[in-house]
């Protein structure tokens, strides 16, 4: 049959690694969403012995800088904490609140982010790719009228393909440099970074960045 003749071509395999890269995306979409992005947990919730990130802070952080409480839900506040008014809740080495994902991207999460968008843009590119490979171009309104939904779908991966892409390269950048969205965009608030003789006091370098967030 045409199927097994395309099988034995190795014409299978394509479609094949496509829709599974697409349920990869779906399945870290869910996860990402769902999972806790690293909640600040109160004083009898949080488990004896865990370690705050507070005791991994560098030395170049002022140690006149101290756990603070929240004024919203009232826990100790750690360093590079902050509270998201959407989810109501404390969140560790907080980013930003994702409208997308419905959720937070903070300490626990944010590689999980990072994977999810890397394999959404393989999924967008791979598609566009499919697009353009289905589009002729004629200057008719037959031609138009037969061709409108691939188009249409065409000029919207190109563009969800920008905005993932730029997503990623932004967050690639801050990770290399050890810093967050939040504290990029409201350095001037933050009083640990403030009260640091060093413009970004927890850089360590992008080897040991990267290698710190990812592993």
């Amino acid at each position: 049959s045409d199927l097994q003749k395309q099988e034995e071509r190795g014409e299978l395999l394509q479609p094949l690694i496509f829709t599974l890269l697409v349920l990869c995306s779906v399945v870290l979409y869910f996860k990402v969403s769902l999972m806790d992005p690293g909640f600040v947990k109160s004083e009898e919730e949080a488990k004896p012995g865990k370690s705050e990130e507070q005791s991994l802070v560098i030395p170049q952080v002022p140690s006149n800088v101290k756990m603070r409480r929240c004024g919203y839900c009232m826990v100790k506040q750690p360093m590079r904490a902050k509270h998201c008014q959407l989810c109501q809740h404390c969140v560790r080495r907080y980013d930003h609140h994702c409208p997308w994902i419905e959720n937070c991207v903070g300490e626990k999460n944010h590689p999980l982010f990072i994977v999810y968008l890397s394999v959404q843009l393989v999924v967008l590119l791979w598609g566009g790719h499919i697009a353009w490979s289905g589009l002729y171009f004629e200057t008719s309104w037959d031609w138009l009228h037969h061709n409108i939904f691939l188009l249409v779908s065409f000029l919207l991966i190109v563009i969800f393909t920008i905005v993932v892409l730029l997503l990623l390269i932004s967050h690639l950048y801050l990770i290399s440099c050890n810093t967050t969205t939040w504290e990029f965009m409201s350095y001037h608030r933050i009083s640990y970074l403030q009260q640091s003789d060093l413009e970004n006091p927890f850089d360590q370098g992008v080897i040991l960045n990267l290698w710190r967030f990812f592993c």
